[in-house]
């Protein structure tokens, strides 16, 4: 079970409009199951419905609303990401050059959809995982010199294809449909202290 989860948390798995977005942005997210023995609503209790996203450079952090996940954090001086559970006070990194997944196929398709009056390109990943697609607009844009070393996720690879954060994003794999679409994006002036682990914390390599 804690695997599942961490295969989601991964997926949860980044200024000024049109070239390098620094701010804010809120996903509402809906998981559909495809376990026999989870519900959606085991994995939206678990992993949380809301995530509040913030990006400044080659820095993000995720805040969830969930029973289990609480956040993931990007540092990429450590190019590591790192993951808090509610059920230890440890917080267990992934090395964020590593990708135990794999991109086997990649497309792009035009004006797919809207978002937040955003009109969406979508990129769709065919993985051995299963099947991830991107929807974005250039005017969200990401810097991807940052994250030329974050593969972990398939990061890499969407971004240097979209060179921008997604509004929404589709995962859909063998555990579950994941739905990700934004409701809010803010452009906020961010202090580094926003991307810096608690004082004192105690870190160690994820298992998985």
């Amino acid at each position: 079970m804690k695997k599942l989860f961490t295969i989601a948390m991964i997926v949860l798995t980044s200024a000024v409009f049109g070239q390098t977005f620094q701010g804010k942005i809120v996903y509402q997210n809906a998981y559909t199951s495809k376990l026999p023995n989870v519900t959606s609503e085991q994995f939206e209790v678990m992993m949380g419905t809301t995530q509040n996203y913030i990006i400044k450079g080659g820095d993000y952090k995720s805040n969830l609303n969930g029973k289990m996940f609480q956040w993931q954090l990007y540092i990429n001086k450590d190019n590591k990401l790192y993951n808090k559970m509610s059920n230890s006070e440890t917080i267990f990194w992934n090395d964020g050059a590593t990708n135990p997944d794999e991109v086997l196929k990649v497309e792009v398709n035009k004006g797919v959809t809207e978002v937040l009056g955003y009109n969406c390109d979508e990129v769709v990943l065919t993985c051995k995982s299963g099947i991830q697609k991107y929807y974005f607009n250039s005017k969200i844009g990401a810097d991807i010199s940052f994250f030329t070393k974050h593969l972990f996720g398939n990061w890499y690879d969407y971004l240097k294809v979209a060179k921008a954060l997604p509004l929404k994003i589709i995962i859909d794999n063998p555990q579950y449909t994941l739905t990700s679409i934004a409701t809010e994006v803010k452009e906020l002036k961010l202090d580094d202290k926003e991307f810096q682990l608690p004082e004192n914390a105690t870190t160690a390599k994820s298992p998985y």
